[in-house]
């Protein structure tokens, strides 16, 4: 009894302590996923005869007009950019009222879109693109002061000693950032899968350390994010040159396919072998079901699917930091479907308008 007593005491005290600091925060971004659109406004948006409907029936959900200002005739860019733009001004009113360790876990949501510029800015210079260019389509929420320079290295060395050293990237680029060789397309998907498998370990370590409902919340979040890595980059070096014993080093060392799955994907020569790699976890055995038997959903679809299943269950529960992530995500889901429809108006292909990922 006493020490129930004492873990019903703990518990009580976290949740003052959490209400004390990061209450205000959690209130703004519950308000913020109340106004994620509707199964409702997704039927409207769909019945629009062109963007400049799209623009009328946006105007009166949480968007509000923030496409009030921009000219006719209206492009689907902007109302991606517009749509980012707002999410962007969203996480950062939650960073400037954040405590410390939410701020930290914000940051870290951040360097996710840092190591997606990065690559960005690779890929572009290999093939000759326009330095400007790229830069417009960086996210703004993983720029950074040297981003730009990237354009002027030519191998993975040059990049860390002339830009990644100074960024929060740093940390998990320095041991394998040594290599001299011009970029190509496959080393350039390496460094991709490098980065992010260092950071994702960083990552569920550091909300495992916060423990609690975060822990829990963003463990299962992560541990996902882990796998479905997993299974991509070993379909996706299928027929390459990529060798298993470099696909093994990309793989993060957690998650639920961790270790044996992990262990069978690193022998799988074909699709099928992928497949049966994970035939013994129910949650992915169902989604390579539905890909399967699907006409239209790929595999990355019922990914999706799965991500924003998981998302929305981080709203369950309360006093923890999941939600914030959840809600970037959510988001960058819910502007996925409305460019998606706005593609399909604009390109007169409206019976397509229905094959967007789905949140409430």
């Amino acid at each position: 009894r006493q020490t129930s007593f004492r873990s019903a005491e703990k518990m009580a005290g976290d949740l003052v302590s959490f209400n004390l600091n990061d209450g205000f925060t959690e209130a703004v971004v519950r308000g913020y996923r109340s106004g994620i659109l509707s199964t409702g406004d997704y039927s409207n948006l769909g019945q629009c005869d062109g963007l400049e409907d799209m623009r009328m029936h946006l105007a009166v959900t949480d968007y509000g007009n923030f496409l009030q200002n921009e000219p006719s005739p209206l492009q689907t860019m902007t109302i991606s950019e517009k749509c980012t733009e707002k999410l962007v001004d969203e996480f950062n009113y939650l960073r400037c009222n954040a405590s410390e360790s939410l701020a930290m876990f914000l940051d870290y949501i951040t360097y996710g879109y840092m190591i997606d510029n990065v690559i960005l800015l690779l890929t572009g210079t290999l093939h000759e693109r326009d330095t400007r260019e790229l830069l417009e389509k960086c996210h703004p929420l993983g720029k950074f002061h040297s981003l730009a320079t990237l354009a002027i290295t030519t191998n993975a060395k040059d990049a860390y000693k002339l830009v990644l050293v100074d960024t929060p990237l740093a940390p998990y680029a320095q041991l394998n950032f040594s290599d001299s060789q011009d970029f190509t397309e496959l080393n350039i998907e390496v460094i991709r899968n490098t980065l992010y498998k260092a950071y994702l370990e960083d990552f569920y370590g550091f909300t495992q350390k916060l423990g609690g409902g975060t822990g829990e919340v963003m463990g299962e979040i992560l541990k996902f994010e882990a796998d479905r890595r997993a299974i991509n980059i070993t379909i996706n070096s299928l027929d390459t040159e990529l060798t298993k014993e470099g696909r093994a080093d990309l793989y993060c060392s957690f998650g639920e396919l961790y270790p044996e799955g992990i262990s069978r994907l690193e022998r799988a020569e074909n699709h099928d072998a992928v497949r049966s790699a994970v035939e013994p976890y129910p949650q992915y055995r169902q989604l390579f079901q539905e890909a399967t038997y699907s006409q239209e959903k790929s595999l990355e679809d019922c990914f999706f699917e799965y991500e924003v299943k998981l998302n929305k269950l981080a709203f369950e529960q309360q006093f923890q930091y999941g939600v914030f992530y959840a809600y970037m995500k959510l988001k960058e889901q819910e502007i996925r479907n409305i460019v998606w429809i706005a593609e399909c108006i604009s390109q007169d292909q409206k019976g397509r308008i229905s094959q967007f990922i789905p949140i409430w």
